[in-house]
């Protein structure tokens, strides 16, 4: 993509309106823009790392034998009457009236969109077990909506719901699912330390936050050191003791937790625990019989009884992730994206426009990256060099191709790591190489 033809309104100052570094960041580098409050326009640039972010998340489900589908964001409040959650969920439930004076509300979660879904369609033990996801947007009418994405009061989220036919079945569920997110989050260069959680206006007595550390973090976190060298599980052999024991290694002996513990009352703990700010991406829970119960959500089991489903659900915050990948990974300069999730791989600068020699090669290097798949932004304007340098440091791509007459005198360019700093003077061919090899 050349510069030129790319839509990216980016800030020179710091928006009065942002309290935290992502949402600075986020407006600076042209990602989004606010429509109303908690409510957000993504640009082209922020729209193409969301969907990165939807692609891992979309493989990794489908990997574990998930299925998407989609739901419509707007549901009948006689779904939620039926499952007894319309009165009580609160005033973030934004709700709304058609022309027939019809209630509807704006979904924000779907347990009983799919419960009604999967009630009307399965009736035997034999379709058993299954996980459907979507990706879609939601809303929750935040009283203080703030901090950019990170809580706004619209926002993307996959959220997965699985059905099983016992206890057993469930647990095996959820703990695939729990696996999927290990490896989802490590994909995307974040480690997630997963904590035990409560399981709020869903229900159900089983639930893991997944947090990822970040110093501006919004909650503080305690956590076994340990999490920080576990490598991120295989998904080989995907029977129920593998899962048991994945599940059982990232929570035992000491999950993270809000609360710390008293060292003088469990000497094990010791040193082994730390303190750090973290930031929860994703959210699983276990809830049994909660709305199968309550929706008459039941399948003809094998010996010809009538089973009430086992259920649970599985939400990643896909915009809040943006943020708080950000939080977790920029500088003084900007923005620095982990590899698999930034909007572009390279950025490309010809800091000396209208040079026929830096022209050309630009071109050049620029075919190259294209046909060899690699997705490259062309500053090709004819603009100070510093103001690029300032540009590309801010939306943090994960290389520069820095194209100047000095260099290409002696065959050579500048390469620069965003996420290191590190400067090489290599020649076209060999900075080609070093970024194909990444």
């Amino acid at each position: 993509m050349r510069r030129t033809s790319f839509f990216l309104p980016t800030l020179r100052e710091n928006p009065a309106e942002a309290q935290i570094v992502s949402h600075r960041l986020m407006l600076r580098a042209g990602m989004v823009r606010q429509a109303s409050a908690g409510i957000y326009s993504w640009l082209p640039l922020g729209y193409r790392v969301l969907q990165r972010i939807e692609n891992i998340i979309r493989e990794e489900q489908n990997a574990v034998g998930c299925l998407e589908m989609l739901m419509p964001t707007i549901q009948s409040a006689d779904l939620w009457r039926e499952s007894g959650r319309f009165d009580g969920y609160g005033r973030e439930m934004l709700r709304i009236k058609d022309r027939h004076d019809r209630d509807l509300l704006y979904g924000p979660t779907n347990e009983e969109q799919i419960t009604e879904i999967f009630r009307d369609a399965i009736s035997s033990y034999r379709d058993l077990p299954r996980v459907l996801y979507q990706i879609q947007w939601k809303f929750r009418d935040e009283v203080r909506p703030r901090f950019g994405v990170m809580r706004g009061r619209e926002f993307l989220m996959k959220d997965a719901y699985s059905f099983d036919l016992n206890y057993q079945s469930a647990k095996r569920s959820y703990n695939l699912m729990f696996m999927s997110y290990l490896r989802t989050f490590g994909r995307m260069g974040l480690k997630a330390i997963p904590m035990r959680a409560d399981t709020g206006p869903i229900g159900g007595d089983l639930s893991h936050e997944f947090i990822i550390l970040a110093e501006t973090g919004e909650s503080e976190v305690f956590y076994d050191k340990n999490f920080l060298t576990f490598e991120t599980p295989f998904i080989g052999d995907l029977n129920e003791t593998a899962l048991e024991e994945c599940f059982s290694k990232w929570t035992h002996p000491y999950a993270a937790t809000k609360e710390l513990h008293d060292p003088n009352k469990n000497e094990e703990l010791g040193s082994n625990i730390l303190s750090a700010r973290g930031i929860e991406v994703g959210h699983i829970f276990y809830f049994g019989k909660k709305y199968s119960l309550a929706m008459g959500a039941t399948v003809t089991g094998p010996e010809g009884n009538k089973v009430i489903l086992e259920m649970g659900s599985y939400g990643i915050g896909v915009s809040r992730l943006v943020g708080a990948i950000i939080e977790a990974s920029h500088d003084e300069f900007g923005i620095i994206w982990p590899d698999t999730i930034a909007p572009f791989s390279v950025g490309l600068i010809n800091v000396a426009v209208s040079n026929n020699d830096c022209d050309r090669e630009c071109e050049n290097i620029y075919i190259k990256l294209r046909d060899a798949g690699i997705e490259t932004l062309y500053d090709d304007r004819n603009e100070r060099a510093g103001g690029k340098f300032a540009e590309m440091d801010l939306i943090g791509l994960p290389w520069q191709i820095i194209v100047g007459p000095k260099g290409l005198k002696d065959g050579k360019v500048e390469l620069k790591r965003r996420c290191t700093g590190e400067h090489l003077e290599l020649s076209i061919e060999n900075a080609l190489t070093r970024i194909s090899s990444t």
